[in-house]
Parts: C-alpha cells; structure tokens; sequence
C-alpha cells in the first residue's frame, strides 16, 4: 500500500507558474506595489494562483503589516433585532473595506473578566469591540493591549477605564416613550419585560427610564413570551389591568400585541395606546401605524473609520462617544 502526502502550494511555486518573481507574487496578492506592476501581470499571477489553489498566509501576512488586521467584535449571546443586526452587518462590511478582517466572538457567562481577556488576546486581534456586555474590565484592557491589541472599544452603558467608550444609554429609550405617553394623559402604563434572560441588559434599563419619566404615574411591568400565545394571554386580561397605555419593548414586540389586541376586540389607540422602539420598517406597515422610539445609531461605515483611525494611531488617549439617541416618531397608535 503506498501513501500519498500533497504539500500546500507556496509563493514560490505561482511564481514559476507565471513566470515573474516572488516579490511579484506578493505585491499582487497582498494588494500592493499600486501601478508598479501591469494588469496583464496581476491577471497572470492570480491565474496562476488560482489553478495551483494557492492562498496567501494569514500569519505571514501579519508580520509584513506589523499586525493581524482581526478586529474582533465580542458580544454575549444575546438575541439581537434587526437594527442591531443592520448595525454589525454595516460595521463588518466597513471594516473590511479597510483591509481588516471581522470576526465575531461569542462570550462564556463562566469565565471571570480576566479569562475572557486571556481569550481574546490569544488570538492576537488588532482591535477588539466589545459589545453590549460588562465582560470588559480595565485589568482586561491592559491585558489586550500588552498583547499588541492597538484598540480596544467598549459598547456598553458606562465607560470602562482605559478603552475608548462608545455610550448607549438605554434607559434613554424607555425615558421617551414614558414622556410621550404621559404628555397623552396617560396615568398607568404597562412596559412590556421580555422573558428572554438575554434581552434583560435591554429591557430592565428601558423600564427605568420609563419609571423615571412617569415619575408619580403607576407604572406596571408585565412579563411577556415573544409568542401569539403569550399575547393572546395578555390580551384576555388587559382590561382588568386597569392600563390605558404600553410600552412594548420594541417594535417587534408591539406588532404581536397589536394583532392579539385586534383580535380579542381591544381598539388601538383608544383602548390601548401603543409605543414600541427602534422605528422598523414594521412600525410604518402596521395598521393602525406604530409610534415608535426611534434610535439613531452611527453608520456602521463610519465607525469602521473611527477604528481604523484608532488602530493607526495607537497611543490616542481614550475617547468617548454618546450613540444611540432617542427621539418619539408618532404615529396612529398612541
């Protein structure tokens, strides 16, 4: 019996495929060299590249940059909605725009601060993001940047001593809606509480600032599964509640309440005025039209450029941003 090995094409060999040196090789692949070298060459070379299945070398291609170029964008596992979700999704295709690679990092509830910083560094990321999480400590921060991380960002409610803080303040949002619905003359209002554990870090700030706002208003939490049933549940009762308005965490949640609510004969707004959060596309389909808490994240475009400012210029003293500010968009509902 004979054993067959292959051994991984390397630069060296496109190079005498296509007839041009290594350097050559590495210019085209790496994206370097500007006019220096010809399209014809540059076709040449990646077809060559192409036919022995040759794929540069991560790691040697961070000891040419000085750095890995992974930004490494750490959150919990939390069930993200749609405008988070647009959010990232801007911020990775910005960030890759910048020649980085993004790469999303779950985090483990059972390791202590220390620990997760240990994990992320050994990963040797050139930036780290740490979102809507307190896994981040100043300890961590140091760790990171002993590591040669060049930037460490901090989603989060407070800053975190030693990274850059990107502040989102989510009572803001519950604070709007309150206001609104107590200018409407409303006196008992519900917050909707998600029972999903990881949507709490959202849900439990937004009905402080709800209480803040209608402040000598009664102001009832009501714990609430994202399913028909649930908001069938709530529905049945809403009357004996004794509410006139409610906040519904978002507008994902709002919409399931509106259909329960229509369903079990409970007029909106008359019967029920409805505020939900975030102003998707949904609030504006709905029927009758959802007021929504409109919140106005950055451009994940333009974060990408603040990290890679931050990641050329590593020895910029921590800054702090305010993000995410909240604004009433009314609508038919309340």
């Amino acid at each position: 019996m004979s054993e067959t090995t292959s051994t991984a094409p390397t630069s060296a060999d496109v190079a005498r495929l296509a007839g041009v040196s290594r350097a050559t090789v590495s210019y085209v692949l790496n994206d370097t060299a500007g006019g220096r070298v010809s399209e014809k060459t540059r076709l040449r070379v990646r077809a060559a590249a192409d036919q022995l299945g040759y794929v540069p070398h991560a790691a040697a291609r961070s000891l040419r940059a000085g750095h890995t170029g992974l930004v490494l964008m750490a959150a919990p596992e939390i069930t993200f909605g749609p405008l988070f979700n647009e959010f990232f999704a801007e911020l990775r295709a910005g960030l890759r725009d910048h020649g980085y690679t993004a790469v999303l990092y779950g985090t483990r509830g059972d390791l202590s601060g220390r620990e997760i910083a240990r994990a992320w560094a050994e990963l040797r990321p050139t930036a780290v993001i740490t979102g809507v999480t307190d896994d981040l400590t100043p300890e961590g921060v140091e760790i990171l940047r002993r590591s040669g991380t060049r930037a460490v960002l901090s989603l989060a409610e407070r800053p975190v001593p030693g990274a850059h803080s990107l502040l989102l303040d989510q009572s803001a949002v519950g604070a709007t809606a309150g206001e609104h619905l107590v200018a409407r003359g409303h006196r008992a209002i519900g917050v909707v509480m998600p029972t999903d554990a990881t949507l709490r870090r959202f849900s439990e700030p937004r009905l402080a600032g709800v209480r803040q706002a209608a402040a000598g208003a009664r102001v009832e939490p009501l714990a609430l599964d994202y399913t028909e049933s649930s908001a069938a549940e709530l529905a049945a009762r809403w009357r004996s509640l004794g509410l006139t308005g409610l906040f519904c965490y978002n507008d994902e949640y709002a919409a399931l309440i509106q259909a329960a609510f229509q369903d079990a004969g409970i007029a909106v707004p008359t019967d029920a005025a409805l505020v939900g959060a975030d102003d998707l596309m949904l609030a504006r389909v709905l029927r009758p039209r959802l007021t929504s808490v409109h919140v106005s994240l950055p451009e994940g475009i333009a974060l990408a450029d603040l990290i890679d400012r931050l990641i050329r210029e590593p020895d910029t003293p921590p800054e702090t941003y305010r993000i995410g500010d909240a604004t009433i968009t009314v609508r038919d509902s309340s």
